[in-house]
């Protein structure tokens, strides 16, 4: 399948299985499952064919992991980045003792000031590598990157949640838990 094709698949599914699943007519179960036929049928009838095989080639091949098959094959979630309501039944977890968070130039004066928030999705998201980091912020210009003292937060009763693809989720990052890196 062509690298189009498959990024025209990765963002429908994730428009649908983060954003508005009610378009589609589905309902995210506990997890933020969906039946993969419910979804594929769901598709079909917005005109938007996705065969069985694309779509695990869309999961297998994403590059940041956003989706997640069943054991079985037959539920499809994605990982995290939900702005819709739904219960990720996430576990907290010790964090590792540094994270990082990448963004760009022009959204470095509200989280000096007001630290990293959520926005319109359930968690801020965080990496443990600069790597990632960087390739997140880049996403919109020269990437800025903050190192976050997960440590010191968890020690303050933050709690730290890490999906299936291993971004690493937290409800908020307040100021003085933040630091810029200079490259």
């Amino acid at each position: 399948m062509k690298q189009s094709r498959l990024v025209k698949i990765s963002k429908y599914l994730s428009y649908h299985l983060r954003h508005h699943p009610e378009q589609l007519g589905l309902i995210l179960a506990p997890g933020g499952w969906v039946e993969v036929e419910k979804l594929l049928s769901a598709a079909k009838k917005n005109n938007f064919l996705i065969s069985f095989n694309e779509l695990q080639q869309a999961v297998a091949q994403n590059d940041k992991q956003r989706f997640s098959l069943d054991a079985t094959g037959t539920l499809i979630r994605a990982n995290q980045g939900h702005s819709s309501q739904v219960d990720l039944q996430l576990k907290p977890i010790t964090p590792p003792s540094l994270l990082y968070h990448g963004t760009h130039l022009g959204a470095v004066a509200a989280i000096v000031r007001e630290g990293l928030r959520k926005m319109s999705r359930h968690h801020v998201h965080l990496s443990e590598d600069l790597h990632t980091a960087r390739n997140v912020g880049a996403r919109r210009g020269k990437p800025v990157i903050f190192q976050i003292d997960a440590s010191a937060m968890f020690q303050a009763n933050y709690q730290f949640y890490c999906s299936a693809n291993q971004v690493w989720l937290v409800e908020a990052v307040p100021p003085d838990y933040l630091h810029k890196l200079e490259f």
